[in-house]
């Protein structure tokens, strides 16, 4: 490609003004779906590892907040049946929700722990990962937060179908728990 030419290339492009170029999305609100709302107050979250927004939309009066979060890479969850679908922070939340409902667990802990799955997997290098791997994590973080919804979570994640399931499980619990006296005494 010659000089001559790539300067007559970078003139047909249309001229556009660097505030407008360079403008980010609006974030659109939830009750009206106006684009022009305004943050009100941001603070660091989750230790550091997001960002809260209050913001307010001038169109309704509607108040709501927004998480701001370092994505390092696109995850994708490869389901039992093969299937592959986009990683889904919010599902996974939601299921560990499920799990710790109608037990005394602060949501700052909730919070931290699916944060901590996250990074798991995202330092693990891998972009794909199996829903096993998933499920297990969250076991993990459950048997710390709280053994009632480690119970609940694992009866759905490893289909239990009797009450002897129910009962290994608990005998799981038991040992480790011996385990973790004898360890410490």
């Amino acid at each position: 490609m010659s000089l001559r030419f790539a300067v007559a290339a970078k003139r047909t492009k249309p001229f556009r003004h660097p505030r407008i170029a360079n403008r980010r999305p609006a974030m659109r609100c939830p009750y009206c779906q106006s684009e022009d709302t305004q943050v009100k107050d941001s603070r660091p979250a989750e230790d550091g590892a997001a960002i809260r927004r209050r913001r307010v939309c001038p169109d309704c009066g509607g108040r709501f907040t927004t998480f701001e979060r370092v994505q390092l890479r696109d995850l994708v969850v490869i389901k039992k049946s093969g299937r592959k679908v986009p990683f889904d922070r919010d599902k996974l939340l939601r299921s560990v929700e499920i799990a710790v409902r109608k037990r005394n667990v602060d949501p700052e802990r909730i919070d931290r722990a699916v944060t901590g799955i996250v990074r798991q997997l995202e330092s693990s290098g891998e972009t794909e990962i199996a829903s096993g791997e998933v499920g297990r994590l969250v076991m993990e973080a459950l048997k710390s937060l709280d053994d009632v919804a480690y119970v609940r979570f694992a009866s759905v994640y490893r289909n239990f179908r009797e009450a002897k399931d129910f009962h290994e499980l608990l005998g799981e619990l038991k040992g480790d728990e011996e385990k973790s006296e004898e360890d410490a005494g």
